[in-house]
Formats: C-alpha cells, structure tokens, sequence
C-alpha cells in the first residue's frame, strides 16, 4: 500500500532535451516554430485530399490518416514541453506522465502500421496494376487503417499498466522533454525484468511494418526491374521516392533509440526522439507535396477556393 502511494502522488521533472537551460531556450524556439507548421502542414493535407475528388483513392486515403496521426503525435508532447517553458516548471504528475507514455507508444505504433498499409498500396499498384482496385478496395483500406489504431492501442496498453504499477522512491527526474518508458524504467525501484522484457516485445510488435515495408519495396524493385523503359523506372521511383524518404527518416531514429540495452539509455539520447517526435511529423506534409503533381494541384485548388471565398 506504501508503494502503492508513492506512485500515485509522484511528480516527475523533466529535464528537457539537453538539461542546460540556455539550450533549452533554443529548443523552445525551435518547438515554437516547428508545432505550428505541423498542424497546419498536415491539416492542409487532410483537406486538400478531402476536397479533391481526384484524391479519393487508397494512397491518398493513407496519407489523410497519416497527417491525422502525426497531429495527434506531436501534439502529445510539444504542447506541455512550451508550457512547462514558458511557466518555468518541469513538473508532470504521475497521472499525466502515463497519459503522455500511453498515447506515444499508441500513436507511434499506429503511424508505423499506416506507413506499412501505404507501402503494401504501392507494391500492389506497381506489381500488380491490372488487380489493383480489386485487392484495394475501400473496405479493404478501411480495415488495415482501424487495424493500425487497434494494434497500437493495444500495444500500448499493458506497457501503460505495467508501468502504472512501479513505485518510483528514489530520484524523479526524466531524461528526456516528455514521458517515455525507457527513462522511467530506470528511474523505478521496483523489480522491472518483466517490464524489460514486455518492452522488447512492444519493440518486435513495432517493427512488423517494417518488415512488411521492405517485402513490398522488394517487389517493387523486382517489377520495375522488368521493365524495360527508364520511364518506367523513373515513374515507380517518384511514386515510391516519398514514401521511402518518410520510412527512412522514422524507422531511422526510432531505431537508434529503441533497438539497443536499456542501461544504454542517457540524457543525450533525447535529441533523437526530437527527430521522430517532432521534426519527422513536421516535414511529411512538405516531402507528399512537394514531390507529389496531384499533391500540388489539389493544394492550388484549395488556397484558389480560400482566396475567391466571399469575405
């Protein structure tokens, strides 16, 4: 029952992502320039692909959830991470500490289930074009993204509940500008082998999609290699070209933090979680649009329906 206490009303210090203030200034610019161009870039997104009825096909309807996950992902962290600045406090209570742990490793799960569905969408569009409205079928779209939100929330889930049950008696400052579970394992003075080993299993639940992403790239590889004209190539490429600079970007970083020893685990690492928690979410709605005709167009069309708008 002590432990139990202690848990409950413990509050936490984050200590941002360096732990020296006058570079934490600088980070604070940086999350207060970056979260904004988040929202708005991806919400731009989700309604240029909404309002285009050019749009309404499986790829795009990926890259609308996409965006929709990527605001509720830095919105999770950054918003606390400018208040706490702003206030002068690194407080988080315990209670807001498990939310913030529960919805990134339920939100971070979903993102990377969704970029493996938008990885599936062009291999079969590629491979198999004369098929394609056959296999990817709006149902069939509809399950694999609830499927993603499924699989994300429940492996979120007893990560969450593991954690809830720790008692933490000893030092209370995280390493890192927001909750995640790395940091409070080894803050904990409970016995955490079990929650050690539930992590690597989160990890392996994880990184499914990537394996299923690099299955459907190498059939993609493989068909365009039979074809015979450098247009062809060149058209696969820059369909897929996006698509592989995202995975890239986020299965990169996640990797350099999660696929190693926890006792690893240090302050300094924080800087890696900005890249997929906060830059990564930024720069999607630029690298679908910038390298993406139908993208470009559709945004034309709604910035000219904004503009010509009764006032």
């Amino acid at each position: 029952m002590r432990e139990e206490n202690q848990s409950a009303t413990t509050d936490f210090i984050l200590l941002g992502v360096t732990g020296q203030q006058e570079q934490e200034d600088i980070f604070f610019i940086l999350f207060l320039f970056i979260y904004p161009i988040t929202l708005v870039g991806n919400m731009l997104i989700i309604l240029a692909i909404v309002s285009d009825v050019h749009l309404h096909n499986p790829m795009y309807f990926f890259l609308a959830n996409l965006s929709l996950v990527d605001i509720f992902f830095s919105s999770v962290t950054i918003p606390k991470t400018l208040a706490n600045h702003f206030l002068g406090s690194k407080e988080i209570s315990f209670g807001g500490c498990l939310t913030q742990m529960y919805f990134m490793i339920a939100l971070g799960n979903t993102d990377s289930y969704i970029l493996a569905a938008m990885a599936i969408d062009r291999a079969v569009a590629i491979s198999r074009p004369l098929h394609y409205t056959m296999i990817m079928r709006p149902h069939s779209c509809v399950l694999m993204v609830v499927g993603s939100w499924i699989v994300g929330n429940a492996n979120a889930l007893p990560h969450t509940l593991l954690t809830s049950g720790l008692s933490f008696c000893g030092n209370k400052e995280v390493a890192n500008f927001y909750c995640d579970i790395t940091p409070l394992l080894k803050l904990s003075c409970s016995d955490i082998h079990f929650n050690v080993k539930m992590m690597y299993l989160g990890v392996g639940i994880f990184s499914v999609p990537l394996l299923c992403i690099i299955i459907s790239y190498v059939r993609v590889f493989a068909t365009v290699l039979r074809v015979p004209s450098t247009k062809g190539i060149l058209k696969a490429f820059s369909t897929c070209g996006s698509h592989l600079t995202v995975v890239s970007l986020y299965y990169g970083t996640v990797m350099g933090m999660y696929f190693r020893p926890l006792t690893s685990y240090s302050l300094k690492d924080a800087i890696i979680t900005v890249m997929y928690m906060a830059v990564t979410p930024m720069l999607n709605p630029f690298i679908y649009s910038l390298r993406n005709r139908d993208m470009k167009a559709a945004l034309g069309k709604l910035f000219n329906r904004s503009s010509s708008s009764p006032q």
